[in-house]
């Protein structure tokens, strides 16, 4: 900490500064909000359903004109590690899909104060989690 953090921390004043990524990091020192953390994961799976999107169409092309390459591309679906990549990209949809309703919901001024805003990003968390849980279970075969 520099000399003037210390001098403003023992004169009782709030010190203002910037946040850098190392803050953000360590998770003991600045913790983020729920909403922030919706955002974050916002954005990254809009990013990985983007970026992915070419890919999947391809495959989706390509699944699609005959049984037997239907039934290749469902070979290799059947891997355990293309099965984590979908489980992945599935909980990418999921989460974009929950935390677009919470943001229509919030286009529309509701749950817009501090309070209601955090309820919404847990149950955002909570849903898509679940929701992904939900793949998962039917993905690997257990229902």
């Amino acid at each position: 900490m520099s000399e003037a953090v210390r001098e403003a921390q023992k004169k009782g004043r709030p010190v203002i500064r910037n946040v850098d990524f190392g803050d953000i990091t360590y998770r003991g020192y600045y913790k983020q909000p729920p909403s922030a953390i919706v955002s974050i994961l916002h954005r990254v799976s809009g990013l990985g359903l983007f970026l992915f999107l070419p890919f999947l169409l391809y495959l989706f092309e390509q699944s699609i004109r005959s049984e037997m390459s239907f039934a290749h591309f469902a070979g290799i679906a059947s891997h355990p590690l293309v099965k984590l990549i979908l489980l992945g990209l599935s909980w990418a949809y999921l989460h974009h899909f929950c935390a677009g309703i919470r943001h229509l919901f919030m286009d529309n001024h509701l749950a817009l104060d501090k309070v209601s805003s955090q309820k919404t990003a847990r149950w955002v968390l909570v849903v898509s989690l679940a929701l992904t849980v939900l793949v998962a279970l039917k993905l690997f075969g257990v229902f």
